[in-house]
């Protein structure tokens, strides 16, 4: 474990049980969450790989504009 984790953990074992148990689910459901993502990004490099193809087949096309983040 780092140094910084031992740092939180010691942290939050300084808080009321109620706000340590709801900081633990928090943490949990942020791990899963990240566990979920990586799994679907994994799951999709070909579709990634697909639309990558295809934007820069449009781009090459001069099908494409720069975005204007003021007028979207």
């Amino acid at each position: 474990m780092t140094k910084l984790l031992e740092k939180v953990f010691v942290e939050a074992s300084k808080l009321p049980q109620q706000e340590q148990d709801a900081f633990a689910s928090w943490m949990l459901e942020e791990l899963a969450s990240e566990r979920r993502w990586a799994e679907l990004f994994a799951k999709s490099t070909h579709a990634l790989e697909q639309l990558a193809d295809e934007a820069l087949a449009e781009y090459r096309a001069g099908r494409t504009q720069v975005l204007d983040p003021d007028n979207l």
